[in-house]
C-alpha cells in the first residue's frame, strides 16, 4: 500500500503537503495521519507502518481508492509539536500516535479529530482518557505493557545472571514524567522479594549517562534495567556501546537493544499493537466513537537473548530461557 509522507523543506520550518489522491467515482477519500517518535529511516517503524497498512487493506481500505496515510516523524519535542500542528491542519479522519509524548503533542491541538494511540504506558494518569473500559472523549488505544513488568525484567535478569545483587534502573525524568513511578514501584517490590539492591538512576542528559553506567560497573555483580523511554530509544547506539564497554548485564523492553548487543529484552510486540490499532481505525472510519472502544492491554510479548553477549560476560543461558525465547542472537 502506498503512503504519503511528510516532506520537510530545507531548514525544517515548513512542510509541503501533497494534494490528496482522487477517490474512485462516488467514494470519499478517507485520510489517516500518523505521528511516530523516530526518524524516517528507523527500520522497525517502517515494518510497523507496513503491517498497519496491510491490515487496513484486509479490512477493505485500499490506497488510492478510499484511503491515504500521511506519516510524520517527530523524534524530539520541537519536531513533535510542529508536526502535530501541521498534521492537524490536514483535518484527517483520525490520527494514529505512537508514544506518550506524541499523543500529548496531538491532544494539545487535535480538537475533535479521533486519536488511536499505541505504546502509551498510563493513559489515565497522563490525562488522556477517563478510564480503561470507557475512555470517554476522542481518544482510545493500546497500552505499552502491564504495570508489573519491571518485576519481570528483574526476575529475568537474575535468571540469566544469578550473581547480580545490585541493579540500577535507568530513566530520564523529563521524558518519563507521567509514568516512571509505575515501573519504579514494580521494580522496588521485586528487588525486595529477590534480595537485590534497587538503585534508582535518573539520567537527565547525555553527559550523565556514562557516569551512571560506570558507577554501576565499579563494584562487582551489578546489572541494569533500561526503562521504556524515548530519550534512551533515541540514543540506543550510545547506550549499548557503553554497556559493552563496562560489561554490564542489561535488560530492556525493546528487542533492538538486544540486537545492538544488550544481554536480553522482554516486552510487548509493538508490531502486533499496530496490527490491532488498524482494527480500531477501521471501526472509527465506519462510524464508531473512540469513547466506546476500551483501552486494550498487550497480548503478545517477546523475549530476545543475545547469546554472544552472554558468552562475553561469562554467563550460561539457562535452558528454560532458551526454550522460551522468541529470538536468540548467536
Amino acid at each position: 500500500m502506498r503512503r504519503r509522507q511528510f516532506i520537510t523543506l530545507l531548514g525544517g520550518a515548513a512542510v509541503a503537503w501533497p494534494l490528496a489522491a482522487r477517490a474512485q467515482q462516488g467514494e470519499r477519500m478517507r485520510r489517516i495521519g500518523m505521528l511516530l517518535p523516530f526518524v524516517e529511516n528507523d527500520a522497525d517503524s517502517q515494518i510497523r507502518i507496513k503491517v498497519f497498512e496491510q491490515t487496513l487493506q484486509q479490512l477493505g481500505w485500499t490506497a488510492g481508492h478510499n484511503v491515504r496515510v500521511d506519516v510524520g516523524w517527530g523524534h524530539d519535542e520541537e519536531s513533535r509539536q510542529r508536526l502535530a500542528a501541521q498534521l492537524v491542519t490536514l483535518r484527517p479522519d483520525l490520527i494514529l500516535s505512537q508514544s506518550t509524548s506524541s499523543t500529548a503533542a496531538l491532544l494539545r491541538q487535535a480538537g475533535d479529530i479521533p486519536i488511536v494511540f499505541v505504546q502509551v504506558t498510563d493513559p489515565v494518569g497522563s490525562g488522556f482518557v477517563s478510564s480503561i473500559p470507557r475512555p470517554g472523549g476522542n481518544v482510545t488505544g493500546f497500552i505499552t505493557m502491564e504495570q508489573t513488568v519491571a518485576g519481570k525484567w528483574l526476575e529475568l535478569l537474575k535468571e540469566i545472571a544469578p550473581r547480580v545483587n545490585r541493579v540500577a534502573i535507568l530513566f530520564n525524568p523529563a521524558t518519563t514524567a507521567t509514568y516512571a513511578d509505575i515501573y519504579l514501584n514494580s521494580f522496588k517490590a521485586a528487588a525486595t522479594a529477590l534480595a537485590v539492591q534497587a538503585i534508582v538512576a535518573p539520567v537527565r542528559g547525555m553527559s550523565e549517562l556514562e557516569p551512571v553506567i560506570a558507577a554501576q560497573a565499579h563494584e562487582p555483580n551489578g546489572g541494569l534495567i533500561v526503562m521504556p523511554d524515548p530519550f534512551f530509544v533515541a540514543h540506543r547506539a550510545v547506550v549499548t556501546s557503553l554497556l559493552a564497554r563496562y560489561r554490564l548485564p542489561t535488560i530492556s523492553a525493546y528487542r533492538f537493544y538486544t540486537e545492538l548487543g544488550a544481554l536480553l529484552s522482554y516486552g510487548n510486540d509493538v508490531t502486533d499493537s499496530f496490527r490491532r490499532a488498524a482494527s480500531y481505525a477501521d471501526r472509527i472510519l465506519k462510524g464508531e466513537k473512540p469513547a466506546d472502544l476500551p483501552i486494550q492491554a498487550p497480548v503478545k510479548f517477546e523475549l530476545a537473548i543475545n547469546a554472544r553477549t552472554a558468552k562475553e560476560l561469562g554467563l550460561t543461558v539457562p535452558a528454560t530461557l532458551l526454550v522460551s525465547a522468541d529470538e536468540v542472537i548467536e
